[in-house]
């Protein structure tokens, strides 16, 4: 099945998977560490919350069926696609966050949050 020309929201992309993989909500629920009514939810373009779904999940249904890039799963949730984050670099940053004050560390996880949540926005 070839992708639409036209950009596609996260329940149409759910409905393109199915039809290509064969797979039901709880197929895909099972592959990628959900619940089946978390998948029922995107696929109704429902969402719990207002953050939507999070980015391990995204980035777990494009490696669950490689057929759809992260890239693409991403846009169809309206996110911005997150960069690589390498073991070295988690390690890096988290040695340079331990260096932060009780009061820095606070603020830089608040900053984080921040440019998340605008991540989140599709912005």
């Amino acid at each position: 099945m070839e992708k639409p020309e036209t950009a596609e929201n996260l329940a149409q992309l759910i409905a393109r998977l199915k039809a290509e993989y064969q797979v039901s909500d709880s197929e895909i629920a099972r592959r990628i560490g959900v619940a089946p009514s978390t998948v029922n939810s995107w696929v109704h373009s429902q969402r719990g919350n207002a953050r939507g779904p999070r980015p391990d999940k995204l980035r777990a249904l494009a490696e669950a069926y490689p057929k759809f890039t992260v890239a693409e799963v991403f846009e169809a949730a309206g996110r911005k696609v997150p960069g690589p984050l390498s073991e070295e670099a988690e390690e890096r940053l988290l040695e340079l966050f331990r260096g932060l004050t009780e009061e820095q560390q606070r603020i830089k996880e608040l900053e984080l949050r921040a440019l998340n949540d605008y991540n989140r926005s599709g912005q």
